[in-house]
């Protein structure tokens, strides 16, 4: 029997699921309705523009979500080290641990990344960005903040790549750590 939902918003993380799972081009309708108990006529009533509609609310709530817990703490909070943490704090929540992969990322190295480029670049532009703020207020240099916020960036996707194929999610958190601890603000 499908599943009931009142409003299109509670079918969102259930379809993230389903991409993170599949990728874009893997999640077929036949998945998308197993994965989210919804019939097709509601998932074409909720999202009436298909699977790139449903790939688009995906991505907006995922931007949504790192603007709020990761972005703005590093732009904003007054004391850059306490940004920083609440970011590695905030990435190891929402990743679980190292048991979920980067949605984003999986759309960047698929055949959708031209698709949804400017999403996936603007993601990780604005991630890079704000931490390398943060690291300026925290006295680096412009260039070194830049080259250390994109050598972290990376390094988290890495290690979230690494976890999963090691079928290892501690391994993800001790990246994390390791990161955070050369990230060290004077």
């Amino acid at each position: 029997m499908p599943r009931v939902m009142g409003d299109r918003s509670d079918a969102v993380p259930l379809l993230a699921e389903v991409f993170r799972t599949y990728g874009f081009e893997g999640a077929s309708l036949a998945r998308i309705t197993e994965g989210t108990g919804l019939g097709k006529g509601s998932i074409y009533n909720f999202f009436p523009g298909g699977k790139e509609e449903m790939a688009e609310a995906v991505l907006n709530e995922i931007d949504g979500w790192f603007r709020d817990q990761v972005f703005q703490p590093l732009r904003s909070t007054v004391d850059a080290r306490q940004g920083v943490a609440d970011m590695f704090k905030a990435v190891g929540r929402y990743f679980l641990s190292g048991r979920k992969v980067c949605l984003v990322g999986v759309f960047a190295l698929g055949h959708e990344r031209d698709r949804f480029a400017e999403k996936v670049q603007s993601y990780f532009a604005e991630w890079v960005q704000a931490l390398a703020a943060a690291l300026q207020r925290g006295g680096r240099d412009h260039a070194s903040a830049l080259a250390e916020a994109e050598d972290v960036v990376g390094g988290i996707q890495g290690a979230l790549v690494l976890a999963r194929a090691a079928n290892e999610p501690e391994l993800f958190m001790r990246a994390l750590e390791r990161m955070q601890q050369r990230l060290t603000i004077v």
